[in-house]
């Protein structure tokens, strides 16, 4: 086990080389770079910029080097100095803008994890030793409802719903009195009412997947030998239900891990943005229009990062609670 966890984490080195060089070509391969698109705002606000102001602005911005001696530039400032670069179209650095925006994107991808699994892990289940029952047909009915319902269709309903039905104020997570206010408990009671909205809406489609999910590996694990074994040794039901099948059908729940990381940073962008979510998702999206590339990128390389980071807690935890993956 240490040698498997040794050996990812050094294969996990140059994957980040790799894919930050991948990345960083990748977000400049449109045509025209950050000083295009700026000039083409300008133009569409009946402002002109020469071609000497272009090219004092790419000489600003160090757009008139070679790629590569941007990369080099760009990656050698992120290890030596953990300076991520300054964002264009900001003017701030690029580390400020995002670590402002993980912290409620850290808030809302837990919470709706939280609903996702506490919803999915129990209805899974009972719709698996349920089998063909009324509330199994109930269960598959909202599963495959939830998975055809688009999620910015059901954030407009849901802000219909609050706003017209209910008096409350949506859009954002926070109140317009709190919204540059220090830390306290009002604000964060504040940040809770708004909190469910976003919570439901991302927690449809994901709790729809895992029931299916659960329930399948259930079925699969129910009709083992083993299951009638232990209920032949007079085994409680609910002990004999916790103790094997469950365990082994948490499998794909304990999978997800390697695609929540990542999903802090890029999931659900346009669900944030028709709530007007101060997530990072919009701003990620903001970056790769504008073609700022040294924000662009650094998401890019933290979405990476995050996914090498997941997929090796979730090996790790799948060899814990599963001997079998273990043993192999």
């Amino acid at each position: 086990m240490l040698r498997f966890l040794v050996t990812r984490a050094l294969w996990m080195v140059p994957s980040l080389f790799v894919i930050s060089f991948l990345a960083f070509v990748l977000i400049q391969l449109p045509p025209g770079d950050y000083v295009t698109t700026y000039i083409a705002t300008l133009a569409a606000s009946n402002e002109v910029v020469d071609q000497n102001q272009a090219a004092d602005l790419r000489q600003r911005f160090g757009l008139d080097q070679p790629m590569i001696v941007q990369y080099w530039k760009w990656i050698t400032g992120i290890l030596l100095y953990g300076d991520f670069g300054l964002s264009f179209e900001w003017q701030q650095p690029v580390s400020e803008l995002i670590w402002e925006r993980m912290a409620l994107t850290l808030v809302l991808t837990f919470s709706t994890l939280l609903a996702t699994w506490g919803i999915a892990l129990p209805v899974g289940i009972y719709s698996a030793v349920r089998k063909y029952s009324i509330g199994d047909y109930v269960a598959t009915f909202f599963s495959f409802l939830g998975l055809a319902i688009p999620s910015f269709l059901l954030a407009l309903v849901l802000m219909y719903l609050a706003a017209v039905e209910w008096g409350q104020e949506v859009g954002g997570l926070f109140s317009e009195k709190y919204q540059t206010a220090p830390w306290s408990w009002g604000k964060v009671l504040d940040l809770l009412t708004h909190l469910w909205i976003p919570v439901i809406i991302l927690a449809v489609s994901g709790t729809a997947s895992l029931i299916r999910v659960m329930r399948a590996n259930m079925l699969d694990e129910l009709n083992r030998a083993y299951v009638t074994t232990a209920r032949a040794k007079g085994l409680s039901e609910f002990r004999l239900l916790m103790k094997y099948p469950v365990r082994l059908a948490l499998n794909p729940f304990i999978s997800t891990i390697a695609w929540l990381l990542p999903n802090l940073v890029s999931g659900s962008i346009i669900v944030a943005i028709v709530l007007s979510l101060p997530t990072a998702g919009p701003l990620l999206l903001q970056s790769l229009m504008a073609q700022d590339m040294y924000l662009a990128g650094a998401f890019i390389l933290l979405i990476c990062a995050l996914t090498l980071i997941g997929s090796l807690i979730s090996d790790i935890l799948l060899a814990i609670v599963d001997p079998r993956i273990r043993l192999e």
